[in-house]
């Protein structure tokens, strides 16, 4: 595959300390991106930080502490990602929480909770960074939502709820921000086997084997995604080659949303 499909880009990812956030900026690294990691997980980081540099020497990779719901930090991390790459060409919105609580028990400050980090959490940041966005002209926003805002399940719809509003709120920015040059998707993943999944197994004594079973029937493919099939669409839409793509919610679920 050829290589540089983001090469001279500056990309702000948020939730890139693990997971499809992780993996993204691997990736967009390996294209050619310079990237700027926001996450509330200093050690996640650290971590992803150190393996790329290990793995991809030269490549260029700051990281950002904040809790995305924080509007202040925000502003400071677009502002701190500008001043050490000189610019910004793409956003990903993939910071989220997840709550497992059921619609009739929710409290309203669990609701006012997850509202404020899966929604108001990307307008911090699409705030902060669209007067840059528009500067380049060409400015690229991906949001991570699910496939599970198109699907119905139960046991998470606090969850599964903002991750819907997501998908509008992406479709409602396309509308404002084609005049300025900027596009606006969205990417839903199916089931995504990430540490996440991963320690809440070992807390409960679950393999890794016994876990992959379980998405068995969640998809067509009857698989877990890895991050990497996640971040791979999410480089495609930041990149030139969907140049005449906005407004769109691309799901990679494996047929999950057909079942």
């Amino acid at each position: 595959m050829d290589q540089g499909r983001l090469k001279g880009k500056v990309a702000l990812i948020t939730g890139g300390g693990s997971g499809i956030g992780a993996a993204v900026a691997k990736i967009f690294c390996a294209e050619g991106a310079a990237v700027f990691l926001v996450d509330a997980d200093v050690n996640g980081l650290d971590k992803t930080c150190r393996q790329i540099q290990e793995s991809q020497p030269g490549a260029r990779a700051l990281s950002f502490r904040a809790n995305v719901a924080d509007r202040d930090l925000a502003d400071k991390a677009v502002s701190d990602c500008v001043s050490a790459f000189g610019g910004l060409d793409v956003l990903v919105n993939n910071a989220s929480m997840r709550s497992y609580v059921t619609a009739s028990q929710a409290s309203e400050a669990e609701w006012l909770e997850i509202v404020t980090v899966n929604l108001a959490g990307i307008t911090h940041y699409c705030h902060a960074s669209l007067p840059h966005l528009r500067e380049k002209g060409h400015g690229s926003i991906v949001n991570i939502s699910s496939c599970y805002a198109l699907k119905a399940r139960k046991g998470m719809p606090l969850y599964d709820a903002t991750k819907a509003a997501q998908i509008s709120l992406t479709r409602s920015l396309a509308f404002e921000e084609a005049e300025h040059g900027v596009r606006v998707n969205a990417v839903s993943p199916g089931s995504t086997l990430t540490e996440f999944h991963l320690e809440r197994a070992r807390k409960i004594g679950k393999s890794v084997e016994q876990l992959k079973t379980e998405r068995q029937d969640t998809s067509l493919l009857g698989r877990w995604a890895t991050p990497e099939e996640i971040a791979w669409p999410v480089l495609w839409l930041a990149s030139s080659e969907a140049s005449f793509i906005t407004g769109t919610n691309l799901v990679v679920d494996g047929g999950l949303h057909i079942k």
